[in-house]
């Protein structure tokens, strides 16, 4: 296994949140990394664009605070997500500020990110990439990523069909670099099994929209905390790609959560006629929310991961 060297000594935990469309913003990233475990937002929630510069600048600001305070408490790096696909306009301009502000690491996804990497690259950053299957992980392989995220089935966002025991194995074939677990990720349990299957780090999304420092409605939370397994649909209805929705959230809007149609992959968003929004109206979540019953402050729940994480290691060792 392999963890990249600019990680090294500033995790408290082998573990990165996830980047969510409107839920990530400052506040929650800057509170991950100085729990100690990787923060991450995607630049599409800076709008408009020069807010991004305005968000990373604070970001900056506010670990450097707490370094400053709390010279002994491991900080982690930040992330940024970029969608290279051709409906993100804004891909060159967001890419400029990330490479003036040197992003420690920027989340890819949908298509090979060979401009990124080499972008990033030159300052020294690392690029990781999301994939859903063997085939996607090569091609990003190619583009000299420094480490691939197996978005594997019940994680949130835009989830992959494959069991985490079949990708990971798969990639692990093939590449020897970081690689990393999405994929209903809420207990610090579930990261040493990450750990178990061959992955370096964890990747965790919906457990972080029930803190505290999340933008998201306390309604969406409170969802995330009734809620289970066999309440999340799968669709790609709402964004083109398939993902994984909350039911009740679908049912919201007035739609049959088990009787959806095909979305269009070229348009990449809801029907332009309705007047309800992925993610905005129609919540995202992953399988993880039958683990999930309470909103804590994301340094409270780093803490309780991090208490499970070791008690799993003890209880595995004895």
């Amino acid at each position: 296994m392999s963890l990249p060297a600019s990680l090294e000594g500033k995790l408290r935990l082998p573990l990165i949140g996830a980047p969510m469309f409107i839920v990530s913003q400052p506040d929650l990233v800057a509170a991950q990394c100085a729990s100690g475990i990787v923060g991450s937002f995607p630049a599409l929630n800076a709008r408009p664009q020069s807010l991004l510069d305005e968000w990373l600048t604070d970001i900056k600001r506010r670990l450097a605070t707490h370094t400053a305070k709390y010279p002994d408490d491991p900080v982690a790096p930040f992330a940024v997500n970029q969608i290279v696909h051709a409906s993100n306009t804004r891909l060159m301009e967001d890419m400029e500020t990330c490479v003036r502000h040197e992003v420690p690491i920027v989340i890819t996804s949908l298509r090979p990110p060979g401009d990124v990497v080499e972008a990033v690259h030159s300052y020294g950053g690392l690029v990781f990439h999301d994939v859903i299957s063997i085939r996607h992980a090569r091609k990003a392989m190619e583009q000299g990523v420094d480490g691939i995220i197996a978005v594997c089935s019940g994680a949130g966002g835009h989830a992959g069909r494959l069991s985490p025991f079949a990708l990971v194995k798969e990639i692990r074939k093939e590449w020897d670099g970081t690689l990393i677990l999405s994929g209903a990720i809420s207990t610090g349990g579930d990261i040493v099994a990450a750990r178990a299957l061959g992955a370096d780090l964890a990747y965790a999304g919906t457990r972080f929209i029930a803190t505290r420092e999340a933008h998201a409605v306390d309604a969406y939370k409170q969802m995330i905390v009734d809620s289970a397994a066999d309440d999340i649909v799968y669709t790609s209805l709402f964004s083109g790609v398939y993902g994984s929705y909350l039911k009740d959230s679908v049912r919201n809007v007035g739609l049959d959560p088990d009787h959806l149609p095909e979305g269009d992959k070229a348009a990449m968003n809801f029907a332009a006629e309705s007047k309800s929004k992925a993610w905005r109206d129609i919540w995202s979540a992953g399988q993880g929310v039958g683990s999930i019953d309470d909103v804590p402050s994301v340094r409270e729940l780093v803490e309780r991961l991090e208490r499970e994480y070791k008690d799993t290691l003890e209880a595995l060792s004895a």
